[in-house]
């Protein structure tokens, strides 16, 4: 059964979701870097990718308007966002600014 988009960011853990297309430069530079991004955080964070073209409800919900789009959800609330390429050592450091919020069971 696949995970509801809903229930995976309504997670306490952090959820990074990744808004990309496959036709952008930019997305695919981001691969590599959130690639890293989950060797060095392992389970403290999940990525989450979301194609904008396969699901344009959850970009015009999110109010997508360019790409990659990176937003970062703590218990389904929307913490932090930016748009474009972004090195994974910034990436963790906005991570890591959360984590002393974030209540693990």
């Amino acid at each position: 059964m696949k995970e509801n988009f809903y229930d995976i960011i309504g997670s306490s853990r952090p959820v990074l979701v990744d808004f990309s297309a496959e036709w952008c430069g930019p997305c695919r530079m981001m691969a590599p870097v959130l690639e890293q991004l989950k060797r060095r955080m392992g389970d403290r964070v999940r990525i989450l990718k979301i194609d904008v073209d396969q699901n344009p409800d959850l970009a015009a919900k999110y109010n997508i308007r360019s790409v990659p789009t990176l937003i970062l959800f703590v218990n389904g609330v929307n913490k932090w966002s930016g748009s474009g390429v972004m090195t994974s050592d910034y990436l963790e450091n906005v991570i890591n600014s959360f984590s002393n919020i974030i209540t693990y069971s």
